[in-house]
């Protein structure tokens, strides 16, 4: 029983444990599926710290690295650059935008590359570089403008407009931003870039003194607010209350600008969503107080937004907040303090390079260093001069980035025009030459072809040539014949027959010895006389058909060879081939070839003994010479001049060659050639 127990809780144990491995698998499973929209929503996380953020988003960056190059690849991408620009990771914010570029030029993302330049344009802004941002944000433009995508053309055109804004070209700002709200009349989800434009049309009206219409537009602003959802996140009310705020601290109602700052400070998570915007609220807040004289909690308040613009190092806000101190100080008699911070804040506005901060703390210090006012305002117009300047020129700048831009894209369009016309012309080239090199291949076909054939005539002409000869040799020695059986007849023959009278004459002596020698004379010249007549005859006889005999032909060849050379050549011609009925082509061929033969054979072989058939075997041809010289390789590359004729002649009868040879071990050729009938 004790041992059953043991194993009852054994068991149990185990399935505890399975249970757990299981739910732990799964849960990992699940947590791998699921982490990278978890890193995603934890790097947006604003009541996290930028530390925590930033290490949520890193993690969700090494996941995204890892996908395919495709749309939700990009997407992704775009996630994870908007949560290093949320902090403030610029340098990580540009990398990922432009990687994402990359990406979307190899696969021709037009939309994805024109959000990329955006995207590239903000980085640019945030780095006070104006003539690179003013350039992506044009290029974005474009590319937007191509696809009809009025949202976000609408977008970029606000960017453009905030840009030309902080960049003093107010008129350019202007007409960016009625741009954008034009693209957008008709697009019931561009809440947000119509608060946008008259957040910044406000912004421009204020800057050109044009105080109601300023107001105006915030007010516009304020009511999209209240009729259109925009995200939360973006504490639009917010921005509008500190905008109106300060428009009315600008015309000196205090009163009002207070109460703004108060309604945007009382926005819900302000202060975690919008750290920079609380910041600024509470500063401008404190300034209002300070304006209407009202020191409660001023100073606190100061400091409070200075702490805060300097952990999130906002060097804007903090000059600001250090002209406000310096005001502040100064009103209140402490002139070290008012000195020390509008100093702390011309030195900041120096290392920034903002011209506009420069020459506000110049005019500060000049009111609250009334013994160096001479020293101060004269730099301040000397910068003014060249601020007014330099904001001419950042207007004709911009027109110039947007005229090259316009025609490095046209030199573009040129560029790839040429380079697809020129692989058209390529393409017509190398098929033209691809033409011209078929005609010639052609004509150079079509001429070897008409000298095969002129050879072939050639070599027949030649045949008939030596067929001629050999008639002609023949017919003489028929002549000849003839003439000699003539001689014979009428010559000897007829002096022959006299002499046969003459004894014939002598009959009448009848002595038994004149008889007897008579008889045998007689005898004699009968018998001769019957020779003469039997050789006379056998020459009349002469069969003509020698003429035009190949075997005649050959046979001489293989007399010469046997009168040249020692080496004994024997022959066998098969008496059943029916050589009237071959070809003259074919004919010549046999012959060439085996005259060819015998010329290699006699040059290189060293032969002692040949052996030259021609068999027929199933209305074929079968040549077959041998020796048993030195022999040769017949798997060299290189072969003879004579060889490469043997085999042209054999095809040229369409028929087969096999060579077999080996070194010194002779050679045997066997050529099988159809008995083509003429």
């Amino acid at each position: 029983m004790k041992k059953d127990y043991r194993f009852f809780i054994t068991l149990v144990f185990a399935i505890i444990f399975i249970k757990c491995s299981d739910k732990n698998n799964f849960e990992s499973q699940t947590t791998s599926l699921d982490s990278l929209k978890t890193y995603f929503s934890f790097a947006n996380d604003f009541n996290l710290s930028k530390v925590e953020r930033l290490m949520y988003t890193k993690k969700a960056l090494s996941i995204v690295s890892e996908q395919e190059n495709d749309s939700i690849g990009r997407v992704n991408l775009f996630k994870v650059a908007n949560r290093f620009y949320n902090v403030g990771e610029f340098n990580d914010y540009s990398h990922t935008v432009r990687v994402i570029l990359q990406q979307s030029a190899k696969v021709k993302d037009t939309t994805s590359m024109a959000k990329a330049y955006n995207y590239l344009g903000d980085y640019y802004d945030s780095q006070s570089k104006t003539d690179s941002a003013f350039q992506f944000y044009y290029k974005a433009e474009k590319l937007y403008n191509e696809k009809g995508d009025k949202i976000n053309l609408g977008r970029t055109l606000i960017s453009k407009s905030s840009l030309l804004f902080r960049s003093g070209d107010f008129l350019a700002a202007e007409q960016s931003t009625i741009k954008a709200l034009r693209a957008v009349k008709d697009e019931k989800s561009a809440g947000n870039i119509r608060f946008e434009a008259n957040n910044v049309l406000s912004l421009i009206h204020h800057e050109l003194g044009d105080y109601e219409t300023a107001i105006l537009y915030n007010k516009k602003a304020l009511v999209i607010t209240d009729t259109e959802v925009l995200h939360e996140e973006f504490q639009s009310k917010a921005t509008i209350y500190n905008n109106l705020g300060f428009l009315y601290l600008t015309i000196k109602n205090y009163p009002a600008g207070k109460d703004y700052f108060e309604k945007g400070l009382a926005q819900e998570n302000l202060k975690i969503q919008k750290p920079a915007l609380y910041a600024m609220l509470v500063d401008n807040y404190a300034y209002s107080k300070f304006l209407l004289k009202d020191d409660k909690d001023v100073l606190d308040l100061f400091y409070k937004s200075l702490k805060m613009r300097e952990d999130l190092d906002l060097k804007s806000g903090i000059f600001v907040n250090k002209i406000h101190l310096a005001e502040y100080f100064a009103v209140k008699k402490d002139s070290a303090k008012a000195v020390k911070y509008s100093k702390e804040a011309l030195a900041l506005a120096r290392s920034t390079k903002v011209s506009r901060d420069v020459l506000a703390a110049l005019k500060e210090l000049a009111i609250i260093e009334p013994e160096n006012a001479v020293a101060y305002n004269t730099e301040y117009i000397h910068l003014n001069d060249q601020l007014q300047k330099a904001e001419r020129k950042m207007g004709d700048k911009f027109t110039r980035i947007e005229y090259e831009t316009d025609q490095l894209k046209n030199e573009y369009s040129d560029l790839e025009t040429k380079n697809r016309n020129l692989v058209y012309l390529f393409i017509f080239i190398v098929l033209l030459a691809f033409l011209f090199y078929i005609i010639q291949a052609q004509k150079t076909k079509n001429k070897e072809l008409e000298y095969k054939h002129q050879q072939q005539i050639s070599n027949e002409e030649i045949y008939n040539l030596m067929i001629s000869q050999q008639s002609a040799i023949e017919i003489n020695r028929v002549e000849e014949k003839k003439r000699v059986a003539q001689e014979l007849h009428d010559g000897v023959l007829g002096r022959i027959f006299g002499v046969r009278m003459n004894l014939d004459s002598l009959n009448g002596f009848n002595d038994d010895m004149a008889v007897q020698q008579r008889n045998s004379y007689l005898s004699e010249l009968k018998n001769i006389e019957q020779d003469i007549r039997e050789i006379s005859h056998d020459l009349s006889k002469e069969k003509s058909d020698l003429i035009n005999n190949f075997v005649a032909i050959i046979e001489n060849l293989f007399e010469e060879q046997r009168k040249t050379y020692c080496t004994l050549l024997t022959t066998t011609i098969d008496s059943s081939i029916k050589w009237e009925i071959v070809t003259n082509s074919v004919k010549i061929n046999l012959y060439r070839i085996v005259q060819e033969s015998l010329q290699n054979i006699n040059k290189y072989a060293f032969a002692n003994a040949i052996n030259i058939k021609f068999i027929k075997e199933n209305d074929q041809i079968v040549l077959t010479i041998s020796d048993d010289g030195v022999g040769f390789d017949t798997k060299a590359k290189s072969k003879g001049i004579g060889l490469q004729n043997i085999y042209s002649r054999t095809k040229d009868c369409n028929g087969k060659i096999v060579i077999e040879s080996n070194r010194k071990q002779g050679t045997s050729i066997v050529i099988t050639a159809p008995i083509e009938r003429i």
